[in-house]
């Protein structure tokens, strides 16, 4: 698995380009300096930023953070990904209920 700080800006490319969209469309979330040091992993955004970006794109935020954690956008990488964090979730809410 790949470690997501050096992941996040090319899985936000990745995303943006995806969705036919130009850096400056986040011109309401951030300026387009932001952008392309996110980008370019510069920079690492926020929990609130993540989910201002993933509006911008129409994703979830978690699409965008789960980009950044699959070495290739295949559906291979993707599916044992999806899979890893399902079964994780269970755990903890099942945890969570049995309390």
């Amino acid at each position: 698995m790949k470690h997501a700080t050096s992941s996040f800006g090319k899985a936000l490319r990745t995303a943006r380009e995806a969705r036919g969209l130009p850096q400056e469309e986040f011109d309401q979330v951030s300026s387009r300096t932001y952008i392309s040091a996110l980008e370019r992993g510069i920079k690492q955004p926020t929990v609130p930023k993540v989910d201002q970006l993933a509006k911008v794109l129409g994703i979830h935020p978690l699409t965008l953070l789960a980009l950044s954690y699959v070495d290739r956008p295949l559906a291979g990488d993707v599916g044992r990904l999806i899979e890893q964090v399902r079964r994780e979730l269970e755990a903890v809410v099942t945890h969570f209920t049995q309390r």
